[in-house]
């Protein structure tokens, strides 16, 4: 799915009401019963309604909303911000239908002495000002947010939360926008809805469909995807009845030093769950019983160090190479790496501790093979690449990074972000909290090079491994709990996660 600006979402609302056609009015109208909706199903019309709107159109959904629940028996208040113009279009519409109505409590308010007193199971709707904000809330408005926030009532946002801008927030000011409890947006999320500094205002949000114009989505450019199963299903394919393990590449993983083989098991084990016809992973020598004895199916290449990675097998039979699970950073680690860059004929997949030695020798990103795909999280991404004040910053570095050493990027986090050489970013739709343990990097590592072992090109092996990451640690976090996942479970879920992908067509 494409995501766009929030500009780029109102010229999508415009072609809609010029090519559906349909008026300005009915469309709010539209949009105003998806949340109406989503509201009935969830609350009790014992619980009053208490909407705060602005002048725009933002206010007009709230309106509009409010409006359409008191017509199902919901009490409803509303009051509006009054900046001392008279509303227009289609708020105005919407104002005049709520008089005619007769059924909901209106007051305009000028100042903070004109906030209601609130119950505490009255529920608060944010209609106030909408994603057109382009500079921080003052005065009288955030006066007014500072208030809302104050109180315990459920909060719910309308499209977006008061204050919150669609991308960027570097210039924002925190304490001025609204912290909502749900956030019900129109079509697609908001891509400020996607960094982490920024769940505090949006709480859970919730993407409603309201019918906007196919064609003014396809025909609005965007280099920003969300990435959804469709996406995926066309990357897995079906596999022919007379395939054998040589149709499905033979990768090289290279990971462990002493006292973290644990990393070495786990993306050997992820690695081969993902589909790799063959695995040789390669250790140090006193690594050579744990790997055979607990992933027998992967062979092994022994170095000839004891503890670290000193040197690599022949690469010729290789066709992906995977590198930096727990092989820490010795300087002879260091120097087999630099070595590995300059021999590798095919793209590699880089994690932990190779990430970490490049970011201390950042010359060597020079000899990256083209479209390696390299998979930092924040921290080992601020160690490369350097110092970020935000999430919006910090994806326009990964963006800069990736065209510049032509490589892949996968910033891990809640929505891990893909950066492409191509300029174009993809957010993961899948995952959950209970992936935040140790190892889970390791799977991911696994899952990415027995992907690209098979053929896969990088780009949309790194598309198919994140979500089948994620959509495994989902399907683990149903039946185990959040809390109580661990790294192994992605990996004991990965094949339940290919049943799910393809579900449809089995």
């Amino acid at each position: 799915m494409k995501l766009f600006t929030t500009k780029q979402i109102a010229g999508i609302d415009k072609f809609t009401i010029e090519n559906e056609p349909i008026s300005d009015i009915d469309l709010m109208e539209r949009a105003a019963l998806q949340i109406t909706h989503w509201l009935v199903k969830r609350f009790s019309t014992e619980q009053k309604m208490v909407f705060f709107a602005g002048p725009g159109n933002n206010g007009g959904d709230a309106l509009a909303i409010a409006r359409q629940l008191a017509n199902l028996d919901f009490v409803c208040e509303v009051f509006l911000l009054d900046f001392g113009k008279e509303l227009k279009g289609s708020p105005a519409m919407n104002w005049k239908g709520l008089e005619e109505q007769n059924k909901v409590k209106l007051v305009k308010f000028k100042d903070e002495s004109g906030f209601p007193e609130l119950g505490l199971t009255d529920v608060i709707l944010d209609g106030m000002f909408g994603s057109g904000l382009s500079r921080p809330l003052e005065g009288f408005s955030a006066a007014i947010v500072g208030k809302i926030n104050q109180l315990e009532n459920t909060k719910i946002a309308i499209d977006i939360p008061s204050g919150l801008m669609g991308e960027d927030n570097s210039s924002n000011i925190p304490g001025n926008i609204i912290k909502a409890d749900f956030t019900l947006t129109f079509q697609f999320p908001k891509i400020s809805f996607l960094f982490s500094e920024n769940e505090i205002y949006t709480g859970r949000w919730e993407a409603l469909p309201i019918g906007l114009h196919p064609g003014g989505m396809k025909q609005t450019p965007s280099n920003i995807f969300f990435i959804e199963e469709e996406n995926v299903k066309k990357i897995i394919v079906s596999r022919s009845k007379f395939a054998h393990k040589g149709n499905f590449g033979h990768a090289l993983l290279i990971a462990g030093s002493f006292g973290k083989m644990g990393a070495a098991v786990l993306a050997s084990r992820s690695c081969l769950r993902a589909g790799v016809g063959l695995l040789t992973t390669h250790i140090p020598r006193l690594g050579y019983s744990v790997i055979q004895s607990v992933v027998p199916e992967a062979m092994t290449s022994i170095d000839q160090h004891d503890a670290i990675f000193t040197e690599f097998p022949d690469l010729s039979s290789f066709s992906a190479i995977g590198v930096g699970p727990g092989i820490d950073k010795k300087r002879n680690s260091q120097k087999a790496l630099c070595e590995l860059l300059e021999k590798a004929k095919v793209p590699l997949v880089i994690d932990a501790d190779g990430l970490n030695i490049l970011s201390e020798n950042s010359e060597w990103l020079q000899k990256l093979p083209g479209k390696s795909i390299l998979t930092p999280h924040p921290g080992e991404f601020k160690r490369l690449v350097g110092n970020s004040s935000n999430s919006y910053e910090r994806i326009q570095q990964q963006k800069e990074f990736a065209q510049k050493y032509h490589t892949i990027v996968i910033l891990k986090g809640a929505y891990t972000v893909i950066a492409m050489p191509n300029g174009q970013l993809f957010f993961n739709s899948t995952g959950n909290p209970g992936m935040a343990t140790a190892g889970s990097g390791d799977t991911l590592t696994g899952i990415l090079l027995g992907l690209l072992a098979q053929g896969i090109s990088s780009e949309e092996a790194a598309i198919a491994g994140v979500y089948l990451h994620g959509l495994a640690g989902d399907l683990a976090a149903r039946e185990k709990s959040e809390p109580a996942l661990i790294a192994g479970d992605i990996t004991d879920y990965l094949g339940k996660a290919f049943i799910e992908l393809n579900k449809e067509t089995n």
